[in-house]
């Protein structure tokens, strides 16, 4: 035993408990897989593009329109489903603030009725909502019965520069990697460089998820391979046919 024990017999175990971790890991989790989409989507535009053409001023104008639009199609579905999610959060709020102020006895009984389902025995769950019923009622209601955080309603903004931000990240990479390079080995390059970072947000989404990391990474890999390989082949099916 050490002397910390020892001088402490009683202190407990201290583990960290923060509200905001499932809110943390949710924003993470979103900006991998948007970075992901991000590198899918324009290394499937630039491969086809080179696939048809070797031209750098034509692989430059394809990546950058397919980051762009991409990138503004990602905040804007974002910011619309977002919106709409905190939209339909506000308006629970209002119903169960409405509920609160003209049936309390009954929105109580509620309240008791749900701890009573998580385990607690009546006599506990009653002390527990009035406790949580005389210290925040709209509270209390809001987390137990619709699971919403009344002081942390999503934020669309936040959330459509979030998935702009990560989506532009991940399509820099292959569009960087494919008009750098001397045109004998921009593809090769690319395309490693872009299974190498599909691996890698593989593995950050598994790890974020606590998942095995192995399947996500092949999943991911083997589907960036696929889709550079199809648009690839369409690109040279094109060039061939001087389209």
């Amino acid at each position: 035993m050490s002397d910390d024990t020892r001088d402490n017999p009683q202190e407990p175990h201290q583990e960290p408990h923060d509200d905001a971790l499932g809110t943390r890991l949710n924003w993470l989790r979103a900006a991998v897989l948007g970075a992901n989409d991000g590198i899918v989507s324009t290394a499937g535009i630039v491969v086809g593009v080179a696939g048809a053409t070797p031209s750098r001023a034509a692989l430059l104008t394809a990546g950058l329109a397919g980051l762009l639009a991409g990138s503004m199609s990602m905040a804007a579905g974002e910011y619309v489903s977002v919106s709409t999610q905190r939209d339909s959060e506000r308006a629970a709020l209002e119903t169960e603030r409405r509920e609160l102020r003209e049936q309390p006895k009954a929105e109580l009984d509620e309240l008791t009725g749900m701890l009573t389902e998580r385990g607690l025995t009546r006599e506990v769950a009653r002390e527990a909502a009035e406790q949580l019923t005389r210290r925040d009622a709209l509270g209390a209601h809001a987390r137990v019965e619709l699971g919403i955080d009344p002081n942390a309603l999503t934020n669309p903004w936040h959330a459509a520069g979030a998935s702009c931000l990560s989506f532009t990240v991940g399509a820099l990479l292959p569009l960087l990697a494919m008009v750098l390079p001397p045109a004998a080995h921009r593809l090769w390059i690319t395309v490693l460089s872009v299974l190498v970072a599909l691996a890698l947000t593989g593995w950050g989404s598994a790890r974020l998820g606590a998942a095995a990391p192995g399947p996500a990474m092949l999943r991911n890999v083997g589907g960036g391979a696929v889709a550079m390989g199809v648009t690839y082949a369409a690109g040279a099916l094109l060039g061939a046919a001087g389209v």
